[in-house]
């Protein structure tokens, strides 16, 4: 990277996502923009990786605000479903045309989930994340990292704390949700912090 990187559009609308990821790289002095502050619209995620859906859109958001840009697809993946909700987990109980606040999508896919779950001994879950940088739209060399987390679902939320499936997701080691823990200890071990420590690795290689 030629110049150092002060400024990444966050292509996501997701308010959690922008709270953790500025967590994490604002301490390196880098400003994260969020793309709905640019007038930018989400990408299609038209993709069965998380991978795939990412690098779409971060080029989506660079090409739009003609700034490098940084996108995380991630998602909640069960054993007994096959790793299902996966790529899916954002809108796993969405009905076509009928777009609803992010809190009301939320109780919606965990009460899927747990539904689905229920009368499974297995309730084993991990949480997964790639992130994708572009230092712009066309970039040949994208710098990607990826992250998991593993716990298992519990049936009754726990927690106020985090978002998605977040009061669900036990951490046994800890006996706490993701839910229930503190922000600040959360980006230290979640799937997310995990790939913005290893993104953070690979930016300063190229400082």
């Amino acid at each position: 990277m030629a110049a150092k990187l002060d400024k990444l559009v966050l292509a996501s609308s997701n308010p959690g996502k922008l709270r953790e990821i500025e967590s994490v790289l604002s301490p390196m002095g880098i400003e994260i923009l969020p793309q709905t502050g640019l007038g930018i619209q989400d990408a299609e995620e038209p993709f069965r990786t998380f991978l795939e859906n990412a690098l779409t859109k971060a080029r989506h958001a660079a090409r739009q605000s003609r700034l490098p840009a940084l996108a995380d697809d991630s998602g909640i993946c069960a054993n007994a479903l096959g790793g299902e909700p996966g790529v899916h987990s954002a809108r796993y109980a969405a009905v076509a045309g009928d777009p609803l606040p992010r809190d009301e999508q939320d109780r919606r896919n965990n009460l899927k989930l747990v539904t689905e779950l229920r009368g499974h001994e297995d309730r084993r879950a991990h949480y997964y994340c790639v992130i994708v940088m572009v230092r712009h739209a066309d970039d040949p060399q994208p710098l990607i990292a990826e992250g998991s987390w593993n716990g298992r679902i519990i049936l009754e939320p726990r927690g106020e704390n985090g978002f998605g499936y977040d009061p669900y997701f036990l951490l046994p080691d800890l006996n706490l949700t993701a839910a229930e823990i503190d922000p600040a200890q959360k980006n230290l071990v979640s799937h997310r912090g995990k790939a913005l420590r290893r993104l953070m690795a690979r930016l300063k290689e190229e400082s």
